[in-house]
């Protein structure tokens, strides 16, 4: 068994100042025409601070990995794997499922650790994009795996609450590795599994 260790704070090692988001959530509620003096919103600035700190901060946790002993050379996809993250263009959050797949090689991931490695990266001011193209390259950096494959399927409300005011549009993006994307039976396998959803955003 091998075990990976992961930094505490976010990828680029942001540390958050609470109490200057505090101070910011106030002064953006007084430039928005609230009387931040009134009782229901006396606390908000504070409210607002944590709720950001916490969106923010992914939990840190190791990844355990095993010597694929038994030589299993076929897909492990976990399908719909809930997650949330923060749009970096309008602080608005974006939510969805993640379908997430690799085809090992010498080591395998514990199962629970790929909802870990999802966590860690949406956790941050995102876009879809680069979400899912950090969770496929984390696990081809750490499992070197011969293929990797990520799918995530997401409602993003700035298009839904927002602008064109879409409710219910999913946006949807792919990343894939190695014989996920270069060999045509795994890659339609892999594609196949992750299409066979029907969980509700």
């Amino acid at each position: 068994m091998t075990v990976l260790a992961l930094p505490a704070v976010g990828q680029a090692g942001r540390r958050i100042d609470v109490e200057a988001a505090r101070r910011a959530a106030r002064d953006l509620l007084g430039a928005l025409g609230a009387d931040v003096t009134e009782e229901g919103l006396r606390d908000t600035p504070r409210r607002m601070a944590e709720a950001y700190a916490e969106l923010l901060t992914p939990h840190p946790f190791r990844a355990t990995t095993f010597p694929n002993d038994e030589g299993y050379d076929e897909l492990v996809v976990a399908r719909s794997i809930p997650f949330h993250s923060l749009c970096m263009h309008h602080l608005l959050p974006f939510h969805g499922i993640a379908h997430v797949g690799y085809l090992p090689g010498e080591r395998i991931l514990g199962l629970s650790k790929f909802a870990r490695v999802l966590e860690l990266f949406a956790r941050d001011l995102q876009i879809q994009e680069r979400l899912t193209v950090q969770i496929a390259a984390w696990l081809q950096e750490h499992l070197a795996p011969k293929g990797v494959g990520v799918v995530l399927e997401a409602e993003h409300l700035c298009m839904s609450l927002r602008g064109v005011q879409k409710l219910g549009a999913r946006t949807v993006t792919s990343a894939l590795h190695g014989l996920v994307r270069d060999d045509p039976r795994t890659r339609q396998e892999f594609l196949a599994l992750t299409a066979r959803s029907d969980h509700a955003l």
